[in-house]
C-alpha cells in the first residue's frame, strides 16, 4: 500500500500524550456534534453518527463524554454553529491535499491553512482542483501480528471487501464501499479479527514520487494540517518511502 497509508499509521501508533488526545478528543466531539446536527441524534438512523461514535470509542473516550455530547448537540440552541468545509491545495512537488475541516469561523481556518500551504511550500487552490483525484472508501485498519494474512485476505473479500493492501508493518488495510463498510467490519468481529480503526476516508486514485527533501517537507506540512484544532482529517496522494519515513521519525523525535 501507498506510503501515505503508512504515514497514517504511524501517526495513529503514536502514544497519546494528555495534551494530544484532549485535541483528539475536541475534534471528535465536533464531529459528533455536526453529525447529530444533520442526521438527528438517534445513532441507528445516523450513520455518520455511528461512524463518529465508533471513532470515539476507539480512541477510548469515556462513555460518558459521548452521551454527553450527543445530549448537547441535540439542542439546537446550545453552543456554537458548526460548519464542515473542504479546502483543497497543492504541496511541494505538486502533491494533492485535502483537507477537512469543522470550525466554527470560516474565515479563520481558511486563513490559516492556507499560511500551512504556503510555510510548507504549497498552496491552497480553488475548489474542485484537486478533489477528482480521490474517492471516498470505507477503510478497515487490522494489525496482523501472528495472523495469517492470506486467511485474513480470504475473509475480508468473502465479506464484501473489495480489495486488501499491506499498511506497514504488522498492518494491513481493508478497502470496501462507504456503505459497505460497518457489514464488513461486522463480519470480520464475527471471525474474533480485532479491528485497529474503521473509518470513512478520502483516498487517492493515484501516487506522486516525491524526491527527499521534497517528501520530508510534505511530511512537515501534512502533520502540521492533522495538529489544526479545526482539521477532522487530511488525504494527500504523496508516496512515502520506507526510508524517507524512518527519517522523518528520526528527525522528529530528536527535535528538528
Amino acid at each position: 500500500m501507498s506510503g501515505h497509508s503508512k504515514w497514517a499509521n504511524i501517526k495513529h501508533q503514536k502514544g497519546a500524550a494528555d495534551a494530544k488526545r484532549g485535541r483528539i478528543f475536541t475534534k471528535l466531539i465536533r464531529e459528533m456534534t455536526v453529525a447529530v446536527r444533520e442526521g438527528g441524534p438517534n445513532p441507528e438512523a445516523n450513520f455518520k453518527l455511528r461512524l463518529a461514535i465508533q471513532k470515539a470509542r476507539d480512541n477510548n473516550m469515556p462513555l460518558d463524554h459521548i452521551e454527553r455530547t450527543i445530549k448537547r448537540a441535540s439542542g439546537a440552541e446550545e453552543g456554537a454553529a458548526l460548519i464542515e468545509m473542504v479546502l483543497e491545495g497543492y504541496g511541494p512537488g505538486g502533491t494533492a491535499i485535502m483537507v477537512q475541516a469543522t470550525t466554527d469561523n470560516r474565515n479563520r481556518t481558511v486563513q490559516d491553512i492556507r499560511s500551512l500551504f504556503t510555510k510548507y511550500g504549497g498552496n491552497l487552490g480553488e475548489t474542485g482542483c484537486v478533489s477528482w483525484l480521490f474517492e471516498n472508501k470505507g477503510v478497515i485498519t487490522v494489525k496482523t501480528d501472528s495472523m495469517n494474512q492470506d486467511d485474513l485476505m480470504l475473509n475480508a473479500i468473502d465479506a464484501g471487501a473489495e480489495d486488501v493492501q499491506p499498511a506497514g508493518p504488522g498492518f494491513v488495510e481493508i478497502y470496501t464501499k462507504p456503505e459497505e463498510l460497518e457489514k464488513v467490519k461486522a463480519a470480520l468481529e464475527a471471525k474474533k479479527i480485532i479491528i485497529e480503526r474503521a473509518e470513512v476516508s478520502l483516498q487517492p486514485k493515484q501516487m506522486v514520487q516525491l524526491d527527499e527533501k521534497a517528501a520530508l517537507t510534505t511530511l512537515k506540512l501534512l502533520d502540521k494540517l492533522e495538529e489544526h484544532d479545526d482539521v477532522q482529517s487530511v488525504a494527500s496522494n504523496a508516496d512515502f518511502s520506507d526510508a524517507v519515513l524512518e527519517k522523518y521519525q528520526l528527525e522528529a523525535s530528536s527535535g528538528r
